[in-house]
């Protein structure tokens, strides 16, 4: 009885331990120039950006490594559906919004008589490096400071992705997809799109960090 008491209290002791790191984790302490959720500038940008676009605020979370997702929202639909993002600070998510609004919309009118349907992505929030990198300076990504922009869909039934069309045959489709980066150039800190490297031949990538750099 006395070690089975003994053992009892023993694995008590350990759940409470875990449960206290458990909590400092996550209410660690934000550093006095990370905006929050809560931070009067942020309650300006979601009010602004629920006039355009529908989204879901996110809590603030704190992941460790430098990876976070501070002052977020979850997109749901910026004009049009928008597929497959995670978290986006609410400044990515307002200059995405303006992009597709007002740089994809009329240029699929322009470009390819028809109205834009639903923007495809490959993602925003992921706690990794540079270019997916063992090792070097952590991506916007792990900040939810980017998206990774991968196709569109057309009223009329037609998909455009970045892999397929890029140096598609059609010079409509071409002059389409060249304008909008040329939009969110004019937007956007980063842009990187095939013409970068290869590692960005099926996407845009688009972040409010560094820059201004656009190729």
């Amino acid at each position: 009885m006395r070690w089975g008491s003994l053992w009892c209290g023993l694995a008590l002791m350990l759940a409470s331990c875990t449960g206290r790191d458990d909590r400092r984790a996550e209410t660690r302490p934000v550093p006095p120039n990370r905006l929050t959720i809560d931070s009067p500038q942020v309650r300006v940008c979601l009010a602004n950006l629920g006039q355009l676009a529908r989204f879901q605020a996110l809590p603030d979370r704190d992941y460790g490594g430098g990876c976070h997702n501070f002052a977020s929202v979850k997109l749901l639909d910026a004009g049009v559906p928008v597929a497959n993002l995670g978290p986006m600070n609410c400044s990515l998510a307002a200059t995405f919004t303006a992009w597709v609004r007002n740089g994809i919309m009329p240029a699929a009118r322009l470009y390819l008589g028809s109205e834009l349907a639903k923007v495809e992505t490959f993602g925003s929030y992921s706690c990794r490096n540079v270019n997916g990198a063992q090792a070097g300076r952590l991506s916007e990504h792990a900040s939810a400071n980017a998206v990774d922009v991968s196709g569109f869909v057309l009223a009329d039934g037609r998909r455009i992705t970045l892999k397929q069309d890029w140096t598609s045959p059609d010079p409509a489709i071409r002059s389409f997809l060249v304008a909008i980066r040329t939009s969110a150039c004019r937007r956007f800190k980063t842009v990187l799109s095939p013409d970068y490297n290869s590692l960005h031949a099926d996407h845009f990538h688009l972040d409010m960090g560094r820059g201004p750099f656009c190729r």
